[in-house]
């Protein structure tokens, strides 16, 4: 509490005395008037750590190389087929839940399992063609899978319970992972002469 007081004090002494300077600077140069430059302010720490944030993402940007026609990172390859098997297991269901296949006895209602399936066939082709959106969507659904099994590691309660959790809670993050520098290359412009 105290070095807070003393800082401020501190603070309102550099002020009162720049003030002072620049006023003196401006009676001294009576014919001119112009007005004095104003000193230069201290970075603070904020800034400092804006400018650091900035630079480096400067440096990360100089290092990626833009998309050539037709490329699609790895890293999108495999959730688009991740995504393509998921389209498949969604439509298949949608189908049997159309055709009223007995499911342990619950009645289950066709329309999200169709909705799901769409989705999926969208973002298939969307990662497919190296779109942003579709990769940003991926993301998402791995980030909800990052999660869920992450929660899921507290509730097992057999040893390949927890393997098969942490399999997806590990391969779910490794895919995230490698997709963000995939989705910085894919928001690029494109090179030049590129049409």
């Amino acid at each position: 509490m105290a070095g807070a007081r003393e800082r401020k004090r501190a603070e309102r002494r550099k002020r009162k005395r720049r003030t002072e300077e620049a006023s003196a600077s401006v009676e001294g140069n009576g014919a001119s008037r112009e007005p004095a430059a104003q000193p230069q302010a201290e970075e603070s720490f904020q800034e400092r750590m804006s400018r650091r944030y900035e630079e480096r993402n400067a440096e990360a940007r100089a290092k990626l190389e833009p998309l050539e026609a037709g490329e699609r990172p790895a890293a999108v390859t495999v959730g688009a087929i991740i995504s393509a098997l998921l389209a498949v297991i969604f439509t298949v269901s949608a189908i049997l839940a159309v055709a009223g296949v007995d499911a342990s006895g619950r009645d289950i209602k066709p329309a999200p399992i169709i909705v799901f399936a769409l989705v999926f066939v969208a973002m298939t082709f969307g990662m497919w063609r190296s779109r942003y959106w579709a990769v940003l969507g991926f993301q998402t659904l791995l980030l909800l899978t990052l999660v869920a099994s992450a929660l899921g590691l507290v509730q097992v309660e057999t040893i390949p319970e927890a393997v098969a959790t942490l399999a997806l809670l590990l391969g779910s993050g490794l895919l995230f992972y490698f997709m963000i520098r995939a989705m910085a290359r894919i928001q690029m412009p494109e090179p030049p002469g590129a049409d």
